[in-house]
């Protein structure tokens, strides 16, 4: 996957948990990214905000195409 697609994919992401969350208001490129809270796919539970100062990746699949 391109950089620019990488990039429109998390966008997009962040735009619908935004909506979710009752938020309209988009994002702009260099925008800080709403906190949000995931879980890891060893069921850990991560905030955003505590990840400050280190690099991110969000790695968004189908849940199809994920096993069980």
């Amino acid at each position: 996957m391109s950089p620019a697609r990488a990039l429109e994919v998390l966008r997009l992401a962040i735009r619908d948990l935004l909506r979710r969350k009752g938020v309209t208001k988009m994002l702009n490129v260099g925008d800080p990214a709403p906190d949000f809270t995931v879980k890891t796919h060893r069921g850990e539970t991560v905030k955003l905000s505590d990840q400050r100062g280190k690099t991110i990746v969000l790695w968004f699949y189908p849940k199809a195409d994920t096993p069980g």
